[in-house]
């Protein structure tokens, strides 16, 4: 999957602004240098004007900032070094971890988006590249779980009541219930 694509389809999951974006991605990295226009470049289909292509290097340090921005910074280890090379897999793992989702959960999105995975096949999809049981992450398989946990954390907007608003005020409200609601939806 390209990671523009990544990119939009995050950005859409948690409604964030452009703004919160370059925000989140500065986290990992405060020497990084973005905002709000640079996201907007980033967003862009190929076709429109002005598209940027997102390196592996942006999408890491986003993801990573994810991370940071959901779960809080632990101090106690050192600030890690973001990818050189982004695969599906990372992409997984990160927002694994940044959603802190168990394998019960991964499963349960999986199937939301309409996709059955055994318990083998799902943990093949997180092994060292070197395991023999290592299973490559195909794009229709992170777009499905995208989908899924897309599905999910729209689900808790409705709940809470806060879905479809369009005002910076209300998004910056939904992110913050999102953070607060979908780990324990996930959870469960």
């Amino acid at each position: 999957m390209r990671n523009n694509d990544i990119l939009r389809s995050i950005r859409y999951m948690l409604d964030l602004s452009d703004t919160k974006v370059a925000h989140i991605t500065r986290l990992s990295d405060p020497g990084l240098l973005i905002d709000k226009a640079q996201v907007q470049a980033l967003l862009k289909k190929e076709e429109e004007g002005g598209y940027v292509v997102c390196s592996d290097r942006l999408l890491a340090c986003f993801l990573d900032g994810l991370v940071i921005h959901l779960r809080g910074r632990d101090a106690s280890f050192a600030q890690r070094q973001p990818e050189k090379r982004m695969t599906n897999n990372v992409v997984l793992k990160k927002l694994r971890v940044a959603f802190e989702l168990k394998d019960v959960a991964m499963h349960q999105i999986m199937a939301d988006a309409g996709l059955r995975l055994s318990r083998s096949e799902m943990s093949a999809l997180f092994r060292q590249p070197s395991h023999k049981n290592f299973r490559l992450c195909g794009d229709q398989l992170l777009r499905h779980f995208l989908k899924g946990l897309t599905l999910r954390l729209r689900a808790v907007d409705e709940c809470t009541g806060s879905a479809g608003a369009g005002t910076s005020a209300r998004r910056e409200q939904r992110s913050t219930l999102n953070s607060k609601f979908f780990s324990a939806k996930l959870k469960g």
